[in-house]
């Protein structure tokens, strides 16, 4: 969660200060919030641990908050509201507040995007209209490359965002029901919902990366140069070339060796 939320401010700084982003986002601030998403992910399970609230839980079938290390009945129905209080600032300082985070940062890139499409389409429109004599097919393809631009923008924030609430939302939430004595949680939901949080973990770094038109560069280099070695003839035992490239003044498709090619004396 804290680094989609880095990657956020990482691109709502690019987006309003790209003149200046060399100088704002710098490799310190970059290895200071990189630190600060590990100290903070590393903080509340430390203090879990130093209180015992750590343990495996049938429910998620993983090691996870729990008020008491085997838990008995009794313990169950009495409310600890010391844990309480620590599940409500451990969820509110991760999921929410990186939600927050989220909208605040992508809506005001979404902003900034809207209002340099705004500008292309009005020096767009601009230039259609001087061109008489453009053609038809020209101008339509114009205008749905003008619509495309329009929703390109909306549909990846609303990507980034709903994904986001979507995956962890569930598991979050449940967790906070938990807590109440009266809420029992099945344990096939439970699954499901660990489960969709960690697939979500898992499939960002590819998401973000493959959505970059620079990752995609390279990703597409590196498909053609393996497909491109795989498709090369293998070259010859004696070490000879499979294909003679011609010497200037060569006609192509000549089978004459180089001594052909020497001017006779007159």
């Amino acid at each position: 969660m804290l680094s989609t939320v880095g990657l956020g401010l990482d691109r709502w700084v690019a987006v309003l200060f790209p003149l200046s982003y060399d100088s704002k986002m710098r490799r310190r601030d970059a290895a200071v919030m990189i630190s600060y998403a590990w100290l903070h992910s590393l903080a509340f399970p430390s203090a879990s641990l130093a209180l015992s609230w750590l343990g495996y839980e049938p429910v998620y079938a993983s090691c996870t908050l729990s008020p008491h290390a085997a838990p008995s009945a009794e313990e169950r129905a009495t409310p600890n509201w010391s844990f309480m209080a620590f599940t409500l600032v451990f969820h509110g300082l991760t999921f929410f507040l990186a939600l927050i985070v989220l909208c605040l940062t992508y809506l005001k890139v979404l902003k900034v995007a809207r209002f340099h499409c705004k500008r292309i389409d009005i020096i767009t429109m601009h230039t259609l209209i001087l061109l008489v004599d453009i053609h038809p097919s020209v101008k339509e393809r114009c205008l749905e490359e003008q619509r495309q631009r329009k929703q390109r923008a909306p549909r990846r924030v609303c990507t980034f965002i709903g994904t986001f609430a979507l995956c962890f939302g569930p598991h979050v939430l449940t967790r906070l029901l938990e807590l109440l004595p009266w809420v029992s949680v099945a344990r096939p939901w439970g699954l499901f919902t660990k489960c969709l949080a960690y697939s979500k973990a898992a499939l960002d770094p590819f998401v973000y990366s493959l959505l970059q038109r620079q990752c995609r560069g390279v990703l597409e280099g590196l498909i053609n140069r393996l497909v491109r070695r795989d498709a090369l003839p293998e070259p010859r035992k004696n070490g000879a070339p499979l294909l003679r490239l011609p010497h200037s003044g060569e006609p192509l498709g000549s089978d004459a060796g180089p001594s052909s090619l020497s001017p006779t004396p007159s």
